[in-house]
This record gives structure tokens, sequence and C-alpha cells, in this order.
């Protein structure tokens, strides 16, 4: 009976961690599938364009990360449906060992009930008692013999509909697995595919070294004329603190209360786009195609598709409106200590000074009619003078 008692409880711990672990991976391959599916379609709008873009082979390594994902999700599935099955069969043997030994002993019951069928044995055993109380003792044994040898048939019926039912879901568990090694065959031919265009969009580019070199140099003048428009605010808020006798930024209480609201919502901002991708994370990295060559980017930039609305990422007020020679036009909002910039866009419907509210519109991603790869959002998000990255804020 202990060794049942053990089994039960392998049986429902086993199932919970199962379904913990299942559920956590089914997530990750869902999340995954939804970022390649819109990152498909925002391909399929940069293709429309027949010349690489470094934005087209940044999407593609961002569909072949997810792919990724994916995959690896898929083989972690596998491998809790392997663990498992495993443990259902180890349960199966336990259960067949019990139940075994179980038809061992109910069997010698009856046996023993067989030799001693006749009740009129079981009145000479209770009159051969030699006083009262031996009496009443064997009365008691007998009594508990015959409820003893019912409760193990009740057993036996109990142990066998588990051990039944762990048969058929081990057949299930062995069919799912099977199941999923075929996904996962399937996804790496997709994966295939995709390097196959990422190889040949890679050396497209690589052949236009030149033309790459001197975007980058354009980006970097537009970088640095954002970072001087952002330091000339942090100059500019540090002077009237100064003359108001404290430091840092100038706060009103109103401001002071929208800082520590907007601190307080970390990994809960909204996107500054409805959709979009990550084609650019923050920090600096190996650019895509130039060997050699590093890049920094103040924040990140999100694809995203042609006429998507920007909006505001948590309540403030909009402390620049302005153009960027090469770069569109910039707005940046702030949220008392705390600056976020959105740069590359068209149509701005807000003004210096103007009242923000979280997810109001502030105009929409600038987009080339004749390059439409360039339909990217660049996001920053600031504290004081101390660039943050903007993923470790909005929600994810």
């Amino acid at each position: 009976m202990k060794i049942l008692s053990i089994t039960i409880f392998f049986i429902t711990l086993c199932s919970f961690s199962f379904g913990q672990s299942i559920t956590d991976l089914q997530k990750k391959k869902q999340d995954a599938a939804n970022e390649i599916k819109y990152t498909s379609r925002l391909l399929k709008e940069v293709q429309k364009n027949e010349q690489s873009s470094l934005s087209r082979l940044q999407l593609l390594n961002n569909k072949i990360n997810q792919r990724n994902t994916i995959i690896f999700s898929i083989n972690g599935e596998i491998d809790v449906y392997q663990e498992f099955i495993d443990n259902n069969s180890m349960v199966i043997e336990l259960l067949n060992t019990d139940i075994k030994q179980i038809k061992k002993e109910y069997a010698e019951l009856i046996r023993s009930a067989y030799r001693n069928r006749n009740a009129y044995d079981n009145v000479l055993f209770l009159l051969s008692a030699e006083n009262v109380n031996q009496a009443h003792r064997r009365f008691l044994y007998l009594k508990r013999y015959t409820s003893y040898r019912e409760n193990q048939a009740e057993i036996i019926f109990a142990i066998q509909l588990v051990l039944n039912k762990k048969i058929v879901t081990l057949e299930e568990q062995k069919v799912t697995k099977q199941k999923l090694i075929t996904e996962t065959q399937e996804e790496n031919k997709q994966l295939s595919k995709e390097k196959t265009l990422q190889n040949r969009e890679y050396k497209n580019l690589h052949n236009e070294q030149q033309n790459l070199r001197q975007k980058l140099k354009q980006q970097q003048r537009v970088e640095q004329q954002l970072e001087r428009e952002i330091q000339h605010i942090i100059e500019e808020e540090a002077r009237k603190s100064r003359e108001s006798g404290g430091s840092g930024f100038a706060l009103t209480p109103e401001q002071k209360l929208i800082g520590n609201n907007f601190a307080q919502n970390k990994k809960r901002l909204p996107w500054p786009v409805e959709r979009g991708i990550i084609i650019e994370h923050f920090g600096i990295h190996q650019h895509p195609v130039l060997t050699n060559v590093k890049i920094k980017n103040n924040g990140i930039n999100i694809a995203t598709e042609i006429g998507s609305k920007v909006r505001a990422i948590f309540n403030g007020e909009v402390s620049r409106v302005f153009g960027i020679s090469g770069g569109n036009t910039a707005v940046i909002i702030r949220h008392g200590t705390y600056l976020s910039v959105y740069s590359n866009l068209r149509e701005v419907v807000v003004k210096k000074g103007e009242k923000i509210s979280t997810k109001q519109s502030i105009g929409t991603v600038y987009f080339d009619k004749d390059d439409i790869s360039k339909s990217i959002l660049k996001f920053q998000i600031w504290h004081e003078n101390q660039k943050l990255d903007p993923e470790d804020w909005i929600v994810r």
C-alpha cells in the first residue's frame, strides 16, 4: 500500500509540472509565430522595391531569429513529452507491480475463504474460544477479515482503471511527440529557405559597401543632431534649476508626479506604435554588413507598416518639435526628469508646450515612396543626461 501511495503522488506531481512546462513553451512558440507573421507582412511591402536594403536584411534576420525560437520551443516540448512518456512508463510499471502484488494477496484470501467457506467453521471458531473476551476478539477478526477482502477487490478495480487511463495517455503523448517532430522538420525547411534569402540579400548589400558607408554617416549626423537637441533641453532645465536654487531638472509638483509615475511604470509602458518589429537594438553592435564597423544606437529602431501612427508612451509635455536634415521630423516629450524621443516622423500633429496623454497620436512614421523600406521609427528614452534602453521600459 505504501508503494501505491508513492505511485499516486508521483502521477500528480508529473502531471502538474508537465502542464506548466508545456504552457510556457507553447506561449513562446505562439509569440514567435505571431512576430514571424507580422514580419512577413512588412517584408511583402519592402519587396515591392526590387533594390536590396538594410531594412530588408534586418527583417530577414529577425524572422530567422524568431524561427529559431519556434524550433527551440518545439524541441523543448519534445523533451518535455519524452520526459512525460518516460515517467508514464515508470508509473505503468509501478502500477503493474502493485496490481500483481495485490492480486496475489487477494488470491490467497480467496483460497483461504474457500477453505473456510462453511459458516459452521466460523461458528466453531467462535465457540472454541476459551472465554468471552477471546470470542469477542475472534468475532472482530472475522469482521475485519471480510472487510479487508472486500477492500482488496475495490483497490484492484481502482488501480486497473488508473492503469488503463495511463496506457491511453501514454499512447496519446507518443502521437503528439511524433507530430512535434514532423513540425520541427517543417520549421527547419522554412529556416533553410529564409537563410538562402538572407545570404542573397547580404551578398547584394556587400557589393554596395560605399553606399552603405554614406548612409551610415548620414545616420550618425542625424543621431548627433538629436543628441544636441536633447543636451540643449537638459542644459536649459539645469539653468532654470540653478536659478531657483536647485540642481538637475527644474520640476513643478505636477512634473515631479509625472516623473515618479513614469519610473513606476517601467516594463509596462506601451509601444510608440501599435504594432512593430525591433530591427535594431540599443547600444553598440556590429554593422549587419560592413565588416569591422561598429554602430551605436541611442535607442531602438522599429519597423512598422506604412502610415502607422506614432503615439506618446506616457503623459507629458512636448519639449521640442524640429526637422532634421536627412532624418525628417523629431518630437521630444518630457515626463518629469525623463524624455522620450521619436524621430523619422511626418505629419506631426503636436506643438511645443502641448500637454500629451498616454497613447495620444503625435504624428505618422515617415516613408519614402521610392523606398518603402524606410518606414522605421527611431525611438529613445533618456533620464536627464543618461541614455536608457527602451526595451527595458516598454511592455514585452
